[in-house]
């Protein structure tokens, strides 16, 4: 006796649905992970500019004991703790309204955090454009201020930011005025008589060629009369000047400045791209943040 059995039935429902609540507590754990990753890293850039405001403002304080330790002149030191100071207020402020704004979850720091971030990296994005497009432009603007700064060079006592800027610049690069030493037989405080030899400051002396390391920063820094047996001062004692015959740097700060540029491109643009993606990140976290609190919240509401 044959028996037909019948077909298995197929349920066309599943047989694990998801639970909505365990879905809400999921997101909420993911916004929570957000929201404290935003804070730690925030809290880090915090402390971060903290550090950078007080040690721009502690050179400001202290900048004799600084100068005398690092052996720079006075004008930049000053350009740059300002530099570091502000700096440091603007990375503290932004830090702030990211750490405050991810911890109590308000939507409009988080907005204002995501706007400046958003900002400064416009701001980056444009510059990096301009200098890219503009830089035969730019190139032949920065050479017309050198010439006119050495062209000009200790003329008037009451203001030498701009000789005292582009003296540090020639010590650190390792160089001498623009295309080569010869562009200092412009310079009017340094021309002398005709029968004199030429003159260049002591930012151009190489004190490696001499194996006297320090010569540098006893005469140029500490206004000593002597530089070696050639080495002497000019017209007043904060003119420091030495024979174009002594032992300077023979390379132009044109050719200097693009060799340290191919050398240091690698980390120039690696640096730019590490800080570019993290400020994308943040932006991307927190406008995330900013967008779903609300409405897993009033999910959540509504399974309670």
């Amino acid at each position: 006796m044959t028996t037909c059995e019948e077909p298995p039935v197929v349920s066309l429902v599943p047989t694990h649905s998801k639970d909505p609540q365990a879905k809400m507590s999921a997101q909420e754990s993911c916004l929570s992970l957000i929201k404290y990753f935003l804070f730690v890293f925030n809290l880090f850039f915090f402390v971060l500019g903290g550090l950078i405001f007080c040690f721009g403002t502690w050179i400001l304080i202290d900048k004799t004991s600084f100068v005398s330790f690092v052996g720079l002149s006075f004008v930049p030191l000053q350009t740059w703790s300002k530099v570091l100071a502000v700096s440091g207020v603007l990375t503290m402020a932004m830090a702030l309204l990211g750490c405050v704004g991810a911890l109590k979850e308000l939507r409009c720091l988080l907005g204002l955090y995501f706007g400046m971030l958003l900002l400064l990296f416009a701001t980056q994005i444009t510059l990096g454009i301009l200098i890219s497009t503009q830089r035969i432009r730019l190139e032949r603007k920065v050479q017309e201020l050198v010439l006119q700064t050495i062209h000009s060079y200790r003329t008037d006592p009451d203001d030498t930011a701009a000789e005292e800027s582009w003296d540090y610049a020639q010590f650190q690069l390792r160089c001498c005025g623009w295309h080569s030493p010869r562009d200092w037989m412009s310079a009017r405080t340094l021309r002398g008589n005709e029968s004199d030899e030429p003159f260049v400051p002591c930012s151009c002396y190489n004190s490696t060629a001499t194996n006297d390391s320090s010569g540098f920063d006893k005469l140029f820094f500490s206004q000593i009369s002597r530089l070696g047996p050639r080495a002497k001062l000019r017209q007043t004692a904060d003119l420091c000047a030495l024979p174009a015959k002594a032992h300077i740097y023979r390379e132009g700060c044109a050719q200097s400045l693009r060799k340290w540029l191919h050398n240091n491109l690698i980390s120039i643009v690696g640096i730019c791209l590490g800080v570019g993606l993290l400020e994308l990140g943040f932006m991307t976290l927190s406008i995330f943040l900013c967008r779903n609190l609300d409405h897993v919240y009033d999910r959540l509401a509504r399974y309670r």
